[in-house]
Order: C-alpha cells, then sequence, then structure tokens
C-alpha cells in the first residue's frame, strides 16, 4: 500500500514537471508552432516585405473613382503600443531598414472616394484620414478655404506638357508635376522648365511598381533613382512629394516613405483622362468644372490632349468661380 502511495507521488511530480515544461515550449513558439526570437510573438508582415515585385510600366495609369476606399486604419495586431516615427524635415532623407515597418499591414488598398454634384468634398472614411495624417500624407486641403490644388501625373511625354505649362505661365498658375525615372531621362529639358516656372516636381518612382507588392528595399531604390536622376538634371535635391503608382498603398509603405522623407499625395478628384474623351476637350473642362469644391486636389495627366487644350479656359473659369490656386507647400 505505501509503495502504490509513492508510486502516485512520483507520477504526480513527474505530470507537474511536464505541464512546466510544455508551458516553456509553447511561450517560445509563434502562432505556427515555430520557435519566435525572444520568446514572443509577432504578427507576420507580407511575408516580412518580402513581396514579389509589381508589374513595372514606365506608362502612366489612374485610378478610377470606384476603387475600393482606402484601409479601415486600424492598427496592426501586437502593435498597439508602437510609436509613430518623427516627423521629417522638407527634404530630410533617411535609409530604409530601420525596423521602422515591423508589424506593420501591408494589405493593398487603392485610392477611392465618393463623389457629388453639391460641389462638397468628396466623402471618405474617419479612418482612411487618420491613417494618412498618422503619416504626413494628404489628398485634400481645408474645406473652409476656396483653394485648389492642381497636380499632373508624367509617365511619359506625349507632347502636351508644353501647351500645359504654357496656359500655367500665363495664368500666373503654379502646379505641381510627379515624374518617372523614364521621364526624367527622356524629357530633362521640360523637368528644368518646370522648376524654372516656380512649379514642385514630385517623385513617381523610377518604374511605376505598385508598392505595396515590392519591399522596403526596393521602394528605397525606385525612389532614389528618381532622386540622383533628378539632382542630375535641375540639380536640386528638393523632393518632398510622391504620388504613389497607381494609388496603391498600405499602411507599411505609407510609414515608409514618410521615414525616408516624404508625404504621399492623393487626390480629391480624378478622371480617366489618359485616353481620349469622347466630349474632348470640353468634357474634360466641363469635368473638372462640376466637381470644383473648396480645398480641391485635382490629379490630371498630362498625355491628354483635352486637358491641354481645355487647360486655358479650366483655369480661367476657376478663378472666375472665386477659387485661388494653392501649392503642395502650403497643405
Amino acid at each position: 500500500m505505501k509503495k502504490l502511495k509513492n508510486k502516485k507521488v512520483y507520477l504526480g511530480i513527474i505530470i507537474v514537471l511536464l505541464g512546466i515544461f510544455g508551458c516553456a515550449m509553447k511561450s517560445h513558439l509563434d502562432g505556427n508552432g515555430q520557435a519566435a526570437p525572444g520568446g514572443f510573438y509577432e504578427s507576420p508582415v507580407a511575408a516580412n516585405n518580402q513581396a514579389p515585385a509589381g508589374e513595372e510600366n514606365n506608362a502612366e495609369s489612374g485610378a478610377k473613382a470606384t476603387a475600393t476606399p482606402g484601409s479601415d486604419g486600424k492598427p496592426a495586431p501586437g502593435n498597439d503600443s508602437k510609436p509613430e516615427p518623427a516627423a521629417k524635415n522638407a527634404g530630410e532623407k533617411t535609409s530604409a531598414g530601420s525596423g521602422i515597418t515591423s508589424g506593420l499591414s501591408n494589405d493593398r488598398r487603392g485610392w477611392g472616394l465618393k463623389r457629388n454634384t453639391l460641389h462638397q468634398q468628396p466623402d471618405m472614411p474617419s479612418s482612411v484620414t487618420a491613417q494618412l495624417s498618422r503619416h504626413g500624407a494628404y489628398w485634400i486641403g481645408s474645406p473652409d478655404r476656396k483653394v485648389v490644388y492642381l497636380t499632373f501625373d508624367e509617365g511619359y511625354e506625349n507632347g502636351y506638357t508644353p501647351a500645359i505649362l504654357d496656359a500655367l505661365k500665363a495664368n500666373g498658375v503654379r502646379a505641381a508635376f510627379f515624374v518617372t525615372g523614364h521621364y526624367l531621362k527622356s524629357q530633362p529639358g521640360l523637368v528644368r522648365r518646370m522648376v524654372d516656372e516656380g512649379h514642385i516636381v514630385g517623385n513617381h518612382t523610377e518604374n511605376h511598381p505598385s508598392l505595396p507588392e515590392v519591399s522596403d528595399e526596393q521602394i528605397e531604390k525606385e525612389l532614389r533613382m528618381v532622386e540622383e536622376r533628378y539632382e542630375e538634371v535641375t540639380g536640386g535635391k528638393d523632393l518632398k512629394y510622391l504620388r504613389p503608382p497607381q494609388g496603391e498603398y498600405s499602411e507599411r509603405t505609407l510609414a515608409l516613405t514618410r521615414e525616408l522623407g516624404y508625404h504621399n499625395i492623393f487626390w480629391s478628384f480624378a478622371m480617366v483622362d489618359w485616353v481620349p474623351l469622347p466630349g474632348g476637350a470640353q468634357e474634360a473642362h466641363q469635368t473638372v468644372m462640376d466637381n470644383l469644391h473648396n480645398g480641391a486636389l485635382l490629379l490630371l495627366h498630362a498625355v491628354s490632349k483635352d486637358n491641354a487644350e481645355a487647360m486655358d479656359k479650366m483655369l480661367k473659369d476657376i478663378k472666375a468661380q472665386g477659387y485661388s490656386f494653392g501649392t503642395l507647400d502650403d497643405l
């Protein structure tokens, strides 16, 4: 009887020891049963940000108004206490690889918004505006001021940018031109003219990839190559605005590009103008006029003959409606 009791005691001790050992092992495993460094679980982000490279395309593309609105703005799991990166000074550049994107969602989001015919600012979920604000990104100006911000995307030259620049100069309007590496290489004279006439030149990446589809290192390379080409062409080092190709982004890309010294610039109005419009220049003009609103950040494509032919009348009529033009620096 005594031997039986001793066996039960020994068995109990063994069970307790096995339980302790099992708990220790479990605390050192992640959600997939794989050993996690440091014994804690860290939520994965797009296979450690090594997403496959996206389609590279020097020709421009744009986002239709029916694109999916941005993210829900919620912090990534396990990252509630992660501090936001410190705001960068204008023109300040850092390097990727600092761990700034660790734990951030890389869910790809397309830019979209809901228009209205009342000349009011488009609807946008508060979660999206909060997320953009956290990372120094902009899509619209103040709802209380009749100011318009005019921007153009330049993937390649179609022969119409000189006419657009002529109209801007004649009307005393400064705009922003987002250029790719291809554009800098093929049209250095036009880029120098943009700078000389007081316009802002922005970064549109070297090869126009969807940023959530490429790694942190590749994003930095895409931006740095444009910076190098821009400095060779203009002597300037003042690129600080980025238009993400195709309007596609993620929490990761917003954080990373801000860390690299950029403000992401989206838009509150765009149209499918990189192809000829059925109504030509009149349709381009009327569509813009119908969608004017306080703080409008307009995205137009300079490859459009319709935009070029409508530009002078468009600028004059925008002013006639009581609007003034601001620059991205005013944001």
